[in-house]
């Protein structure tokens, strides 16, 4: 494995570019076709953020978190489901690949199918984001806060470990939920998320 990834067992490497080496929208989607074994997200000031896989079982808490938004979706037809390998250009120009997202049927079939073959220059309606052991629950926080500011309607943060649950809404405070049995709001509909598979790995 190379030095990116053995570097201290670090999961995340934030590295900064000179305003020289500013990477283009295409650039950077090559850079991420060639480096597949990671996921690489870019900041609104153009740094890269290097991630490694997840571990195991955050593996598969991401699966049982997607795969209950894509259950839900197929049986609404309303829209489309995103896994964490998915990319989005956002306004601000920061590319970011959510753990989980959704976008409504009518906004994704406005863009020009060339758009869609790479990192879409559009605003998912829902993220979500899971915490794993490693990552810095204040850098989540900031990345849902700035998919707000850039136009997602609503935003649920997960943390296992304690068991928590942040929602994050436009013009709105974050909202805790402390182990709920289940996540639900208005913009999704009738899809529940239940919790219990994405904090414990149980159905």
């Amino acid at each position: 494995m190379g030095p990116i990834l053995e570097q201290a067992q670090r999961t995340c490497i934030h590295l900064q570019l000179p305003p020289a080496l500013h990477l283009s929208d295409d650039q950077l989607f090559e850079l991420c076709r060639i480096n597949r074994e990671l996921r690489i997200e870019r900041t609104a000031l153009g740094n890269l953020i290097i991630m490694s896989p997840t571990g195991s079982e955050t593996g598969a808490r991401n699966a049982s978190l997607t795969g209950q938004l894509w259950l839900w979706n197929r049986s609404t037809q309303m829209g489309q489901v995103f896994d964490s390998s998915s990319g989005f250009t956002l306004p601000n120009g920061a590319m970011r690949s959510p753990d989980a997202a959704w976008i409504r049927q009518d906004r994704w079939a406005a863009l020009h199918p060339e758009q869609k073959k790479k990192f879409a220059p559009i605003t998912p309606d829902f993220v979500a984001e899971l915490k794993s052991p490693t990552d810095d629950l204040a850098d989540l926080k900031a990345k849902m806060q700035e998919y707000i500011d850039n136009g997602v309607l609503l935003g649920w943060l997960l943390d296992p470990e304690q068991r928590q649950v942040w929602i994050y809404r436009p013009g709105l405070e974050a909202e805790i939920l402390n182990n709920p049995v289940y996540i639900s709001d208005a913009r999704l509909h009738d899809f529940k998320l239940k919790t219990a598979s994405v904090f414990s790995q149980t159905t």
